[in-house]
């Protein structure tokens, strides 16, 4: 097989797979089924574009011959199971009338799913964990560590979650206007969820998931043009604020820059400038709820021409109503630094210090980095040291690890 051609199946399934598996989801109507038919569908790719060349729409072509393959598994079950015989002939009547699928189309069919894997009638961490899993594609061990569970138990949540699926005959489709507000702050949810994944990936050897933050800024603007309500318009924002950051967060060798290091002409004015428009826009219709204001702190950031002319009393004010409107301890700990920045890092530390004696956040390795980066300051090197040393063994995520490291080799 050519070289050229392998790298091209291979980046199609990094890049597309998730997409062309929603739109198999939706026309086949069965999870299982339709990743089987997924494989198969770029088994036959590696076989036949080397002979037969590379299809004009390969999105189609792979959702067509997946399709196809789905029913050729369906007949050879229909041997055992005669009751299977029709299933596979009204796929194939199917089939005969959508012979073509669009871009358009199989765009769509990814935010289908997602309000299909965020339904009222499953539970909110099935919701969180079929879609991170069938959207995004996160290995059942990923997620697992994201929520804090075991791999089996995350395992089985997701098998009852489609079960419930099917057996409900949930529909995949958009919800209509009228359904899309008690709908959509699992949506929301979920696409933050999947942003952060991408935008600092929780374990594993590079920093940046860069498919997984373009993945939830794609389905963040599919959203925004179904509904551009404040709050969705507040998560695209913020989106686009942090990952305008992107090629300034990592060095040469793959390698944590801090904020306060980055070098900003890297910074994607473009992308600052969309997203300002955009948190503006919210903002100007009197809401302010959770996704609207971190993008204000995000956008203040942004517009700063340097680290140290950032307005920390400004951020803080926002991290202020923050915390009213969503008290949480990961929005004390990023208050807590930003007070820092603007008092001095005593002040910063005793809040940090008071989220350690109150029990939060004692397993999270941020909370010791920001902690030992005060005590740093403070000259209290031994503390400082020991800090770090236990956010680097909180942390799986190897540019993080290399960073702590660098840090406390720097402390001695």
């Amino acid at each position: 097989m050519p070289a050229s051609i392998e790298a091209l199946i291979n980046g199609l399934y990094r890049s597309e797979s998730r997409r062309v598996l929603a739109t198999l989801i939706r026309l086949l109507k069965d999870f299982d089924l339709a990743e089987e038919a997924l494989q198969d569908a770029f088994a036959a790719a590696l076989q036949q574009w080397p002979v037969d060349g590379v299809p004009l729409n390969p999105r189609a072509w792979l959702v067509s011959t997946g399709r196809f393959k789905a029913i050729d598994h369906i007949r050879r079950r229909a041997r055992f199971n005669t009751s299977l015989d029709d299933v596979a002939e009204e796929l194939e009547e199917t089939l005969s009338e959508e012979h073509e699928w669009s871009d358009e189309q199989i765009e769509d069919d990814q935010l289908r799913l997602i309000f299909t894997c965020c339904h009222p009638s499953l539970a909110p961490e099935a919701q969180l964990a079929l879609t991170l899993r069938e959207i995004c594609g996160l290995t059942t061990e990923a997620i697992a560590r994201a929520f804090l569970t075991s791999p089996s138990t995350l395992a089985q949540r997701i098998v009852r979650a489609k079960n419930k699926i099917r057996d409900a005959k949930i529909p995949y489709e958009i919800p209509a206007r009228s359904e899309l507000p008690e709908r959509l702050d699992a949506v929301l949810h979920v696409i933050y969820l999947v942003f952060n994944e991408g935008y600092s990936a929780s374990s594993g050897t590079e920093l940046i998931r860069q498919e997984l933050a373009q993945e939830a800024i794609r389905l963040g603007r599919l959203l925004a043009t179904l509904l551009p309500d404040p709050e969705v318009l507040g998560l695209l924002a913020l989106m686009l604020l942090q990952d305008s950051r992107r090629s300034a967060r990592i060095d040469g060798n793959g390698d944590l820059i801090r904020l306060e290091d980055q070098d900003r002409t890297l910074w994607d004015r473009d992308q600052i400038a969309e997203g300002s428009a955009l948190i503006q826009r919210a903002l100007s219709s009197g809401s302010a709820d959770i996704y609207c204001l971190q993008a204000a702190i995000a956008a203040l950031h942004a517009e700063a021409p340097s680290f140290a002319q950032t307005d920390w009393q400004e951020i803080v004010g926002f991290y202020d109503l923050l915390l009213y409107r969503n008290p949480s301890p990961i929005v004390e700990l990023n208050r807590a630094v930003a007070i820092a920045l603007r008092d001095g890092p005593a002040a910063g530390l005793s809040l940090l210090d008071d989220l350690l004696a109150r029990q939060q956040l004692t397993d999270y390795y941020l909370l010791h980095a920001a902690r030992a980066d005060l005590l740093a300051q403070l000259g209290e090197l031994d503390a400082a040291t020991a800090a770090y040393a236990k956010a680097l063994e909180l942390t799986g995520q190897e540019p993080e690890r290399r960073f702590l490291y660098k840090k406390i080799n720097e402390l001695k």
